[in-house]
């Protein structure tokens, strides 16, 4: 292909998928600049408190100094670069590197230097050497998020309208903003592209029939056969949106006289909790309430399902062919135990490297991966033109918005994608370009 991310035509190399060149150019012009998740507020409470985390190929230790600020570092010894924190989470009041015992405190400064004053003073300045903090760092709802690129744009104008569907994955489940808590994390490896796994929370519905198996025997929180989620979908205006900044989603719009229909009904205290929460919701966000996100990505690589299962996962790429994926599974905070306990056995069912479904995606990823890798089949283009052409709708909100399956969704992801690797401005990356046409036919 001459153009290999050519989204007028709705065609994309599988150079991009494949190329360890590609792969090479993503690490240095996009995870450098993009905001990327990095974990949770309710990982770290207190003060000393610590959990190591990832932005793409980079360990980084996410903190609470002293003070209580959250911090977020490099992972690597300014000395020899050994990983200074080798613990995935705890509490500490210095880092203390395993090979040659600089340490430093929870702010990042370097602190105890071993034989400093015979071999160090007069030369080394501590203050020079402090750990690597990010570009940027923003805590949002609790989430916290970080760019290494200090000129980057803050994070809610990074994320645009898609804040709206963002909000029901960290909000409670009865509408008040914020509050909820980690209370696990799946982190596994498979061979992959990180982009096919981003793609599928884009909005992609057309590969539902992966799926069919999960959704015979069905296996909601509530159990209910044939039934994959909770039932607040039903009759729901189903669309698909793209935002400038290349995220996308799929959601619903819930029918404005949609009543609670009982769901967890062998769990009488479960049942009485998502009742309570369904109207109360209604009451607080009014119209709002009607937005139902199913799942979505935020650019690059932070997946995730709004209702449930109630998640956020991270696609670390550790290769052009190796994905280390790390899922966040999510619960209000003061939810009653027995609401938690229900919801931790549902999201082991439904996600994860054991997850029935994400087991069926897997396989989709893992093959199309490989059988993409080959001299032959390294010629020939993927296709993107799902709904080329057909209108958007005007009224269902900002966004490019499709009331069809479509590939609009991943053509604007990969648009951006393409700007990224262009070395483009940040007008540009933020689709600011693109704003006269939201709600136009593309």
């Amino acid at each position: 292909m001459t153009n290999p991310i050519d989204t007028e035509r709705g065609l994309i190399s599988r150079e991009i998928f494949v190329s360890p060149e590609y792969h090479r150019a993503e690490l240095e012009k996009l995870y450098t600049r993009a905001w990327l998740f990095v974990g949770h507020e309710s990982q770290i409470p207190n003060p000393g408190d610590f959990f190591v985390s990832r932005m793409a190929e980079e360990s980084v230790i996410l903190c609470r100094d002293a003070r209580g600020e959250i911090r977020i570092f490099l992972n690597s010894c300014r000395h020899r670069g050994m990983k200074v924190c080798r613990y995935e989470q705890g509490n500490t009041s210095l880092f203390v590197c395993p090979y040659h015992s600089w340490s430093y405190t929870t702010d990042g400064k370097l602190q105890g230097v071993p034989l400093y004053r015979s071999l160090y003073e007069g030369t080394l300045n501590r203050d020079e050497w402090s750990l690597v903090p990010v570009g940027r760092l923003a805590n949002y709802k609790g989430s916290i998020w970080a760019t290494w690129d200090e000129t980057a744009p803050d994070f809610l104008a990074y994320l645009g309208d898609a804040v709206d569907h963002l909000d029901q994955v960290l909000d409670c489940r009865d509408g008040r903003p914020g509050g909820a808590e980690v209370i696990g994390v799946h982190k596994w490896v498979f061979p992959s592209n990180w982009k096919l796994a981003a793609e599928n929370f884009l909005g992609d519905s057309y590969h539902n029939p992966s799926h069919r198996s999960v959704d015979m025997i069905g296996m909601s929180g509530s159990a209910q056969p044939g039934q994959r989620r909770d039932n607040e979908y039903t009759n729901a205006q189903r669309v698909w949106i793209g935002f400038p900044a290349g995220h996308g989603l799929t959601a619903g719009i819930a029918h404005p006289d949609l009543e609670y229909t009982p769901t967890y009904a062998q769990y009488p205290e479960v049942d009485e909790y998502f009742r309570y929460c369904f109207y109360e919701r209604k009451r607080r966000l009014g119209e709002k309430a009607r937005n139902l996100a199913l799942v979505g990505n935020i650019f690059p690589n932070t997946s995730y399902h709004g209702r449930q299962p109630r998640s956020l996962c991270v696609w670390h790429p550790s290769g052009p062919d190796k994905v280390e994926g790390w899922r966040f599974f999510l619960v209000d905070a003061d939810a009653p135990a027995a609401v938690k306990d229900v919801l931790r056995h549902y999201y082991m069912r439904y996600s994860g490297p054991a997850g029935m479904t994400e087991q069926d995606d897997m396989e989709n990823w893992l093959y199309a991966s490989k059988a993409s890798s080959g001299t032959i089949a390294r010629r020939y283009p993927f296709n993107y033109q799902m709904a080329m052409g057909k209108p958007n709708a005007a009224n269902l909100g900002p966004g490019l918005v499709a009331t069809q399956m479509t590939d609009q969704t991943p053509r604007n992801f990969y648009r951006t994608y393409a700007r990224y690797l262009n070395g483009d401005g940040w007008d540009s990356l933020l689709g600011r370009d693109l704003q006269p046409i939201r709600r136009a036919a593309e």
